[in-house]
């Protein structure tokens, strides 16, 4: 295998698991809530997701906060004073300033350590979509490829990490100013769930409407049908805000409906979750297009 680090953030929402299997590391992003920040590391040493989604339910408000300069300079200097050469895939720039922040780490570094090899992608992801893309990165990687020629699969590949969302409450939209109240109180009251998807731009971007929970998780398998790429021989990434009948719901439809036989499951984390809310349900998969 390739001998160099492949570096992201907990905005991919990868579990312990895949994480060790496939030897990546991860930086936490931060959030805070009834007055105390918490990291939000991938084995939720600071705080379980579902205590997290429950403190939302019962209406507090959390905020959160990227990987900064100094947190990606402390732990890239690390790895490249071992002798490691580093590949950053980082969360999509359309909704943070981490990959911003990595690039800066990046560029002050490179002096210090002119023999290392350090690159920074912006993955253009988010949640189990940047997730999944790690994850084929770390493939490519135990082909043996060069840190290189994995970087460059990356940017080539990116656009093709299709994510499809859908929210149950849409007041957590509004607060993030993606829908306007007066949305928000007629879809809630006709129980009109959008279904949205992240774009080329990597932002968040609402695509369509239907009518009832069901029909909106209908939604985000019809959409993969039109765009996925051999679905039965994918692994397809499913995250959930706490609700796992919902996730595995889904995970049943892309079964039946494609052939599916991989599927894997986790939460949006606590960074994600608090702009999304409870009930979120996010799938992912390659695709010939966003």
């Amino acid at each position: 295998m390739s001998d160099f680090v492949i570096l992201t953030d907990s905005s991919a929402d990868l579990g312990t698991d895949l994480i060790a299997q496939y030897d990546i590391r991860v930086l936490p992003l931060s959030f805070t809530i009834r007055g105390l920040t918490y990291q939000d590391f991938p084995d939720h040493r600071d705080m379980d997701p579902r205590v997290f989604y429950d403190m939302l339910r019962k209406e507090e408000v959390a905020t959160t906060a990227a990987v900064n300069v100094a947190q990606y300079i402390q732990a890239l200097d690390a790895l490249l004073r071992e002798g490691r050469d580093v590949l950053v895939l980082a969360f999509s720039s359309g909704l943070s300033m981490t990959y911003n922040a990595s690039s800066m780490a990046a560029e002050e570094l490179r002096d210090k350590y002119p023999d290392r090899k350090l690159y920074t992608v912006d993955t253009l992801c988010a949640s189990l979509g940047q997730g999944l893309l790690v994850w084929m990165a770390a493939l490519e990687r135990e082909k043996g490829k060069s840190i290189e020629e994995v970087r460059d699969w990356v940017v080539s590949h990116k656009l093709n990490i299709c994510h499809q969302f859908t929210v149950d409450d849409l007041h957590f939209l509004k607060r993030g100013g993606r829908i306007s109240a007066t949305t928000a109180v007629v879809g809630s009251m006709l129980q009109i769930k959008p279904v949205l998807h992240v774009d080329n731009d990597g932002r968040l971007v609402n695509v369509g409407k239907v009518r009832g929970r069901h029909g909106s998780l209908k939604a985000l398998v019809d959409r993969m049908e039109q765009t996925a790429i051999d679905p039965r021989e994918q692994t397809v990434f499913i995250s959930h805000g706490d609700c796992i009948q919902d996730a595995e719901l889904v995970a049943q439809m892309v079964k039946d409906r494609f052939g599916v036989q991989n599927v894997y499951i986790n939460y949006v984390g606590p960074v994600i979750g608090a702009h999304s809310g409870p009930g979120t349900l996010a799938l992912f998969y390659y695709g010939i297009e966003r």
